[in-house]
């Protein structure tokens, strides 16, 4: 029987990392409406910057229900799993802060650049360290886990929208 080289399918981590990527180009669409003062861009900027705290809100969400519960079941060192924690716990602070802004100014476009900073440091971490961890766990059925994750982003997405 000849062996061929098959790619891995599909797993938690792969979904988790589409999100990072979706997120990351929303932030880069973002900081191009910066240098305009006109206010359909401005309008452009809130309606973005909203769309990214929901984003990254349902992503946290599936990440703390699902993901990292079965996580630290699975491993020994937790320690990057509690950074992950505290580190959502700040990026929550500041999507609250956007999404209570009443003005699109200088603040407001420091507030969702400092949001996006903070993601990409743990988009790393996750990437380069959680994820790996994960994937070599044993016990730990990340394609299931995908479908479980999907199911439930796309519930609390219809719920974010439908409350919008």
């Amino acid at each position: 029987m000849p062996t061929t080289a098959k790619r891995a399918e599909p797993d938690a981590c792969s979904l988790l990392d589409a999100d990072h990527r979706k997120v990351k180009k929303m932030f880069k669409e973002y900081d191009e409406l910066t240098g305009s003062r006109a206010a359909s861009a401005a309008e452009k900027r809130r309606e973005l910057a909203q769309e990214i705290c929901m984003e990254l809100t349902v992503h946290a969400q599936i990440e703390e229900e699902i993901f990292y519960p079965a996580l630290r079941e699975a491993i020994k060192e937790t320690d990057l799993l509690d950074e992950a924690e505290v580190e959502h716990a700040s990026a929550k602070d500041l999507i609250a802060q956007i999404q209570e802004a009443k003005e699109v100014d200088d603040m407001f476009d420091a507030k969702v650049k400092v949001l996006g900073e903070y993601i990409d440091h743990h988009v790393k971490e996750e990437r380069n360290e959680i994820f790996v961890k994960a994937r070599a766990a044993r016990g730990l059925d990340l394609v299931a886990m995908r479908d479980q994750l999907e199911a439930r982003k796309e519930a609390l997405m219809e719920e974010m929208t439908a409350a919008a």
